[in-house]
């Protein structure tokens, strides 16, 4: 009886440990089809005022001049 016992509780372990892996690929699946819907989330931006300054001076041309404001971090177009 004992060995039944054993052969039942692992079975359930089984199903239980399959099932846990289907729903984890599942959420794994509805995440990934999210991000892909969602490309701005993987858009790189500027960190600090120098590589905002930087980004915008090879955006924009080399006739203007990018002024960062230290305190707030923006930067401030000057002709």
């Amino acid at each position: 009886m004992n060995d039944v016992d054993r052969v039942e509780s692992r079975r359930l372990m089984e199903v239980l440990g399959g099932r846990i892996l289907l729903l984890l690929f599942g959420l794994g699946v509805l995440g990934f089809l999210v991000a892909i819907d969602r490309a701005d989330w993987f858009a790189i931006r500027p960190a600090t005022g120098t590589s905002i300054a930087m980004a915008h001076a090879a955006s924009s041309g080399a006739a203007s001049t990018v002024t960062v404001d230290t305190g707030t971090g923006k930067s401030i177009n000057t002709p």
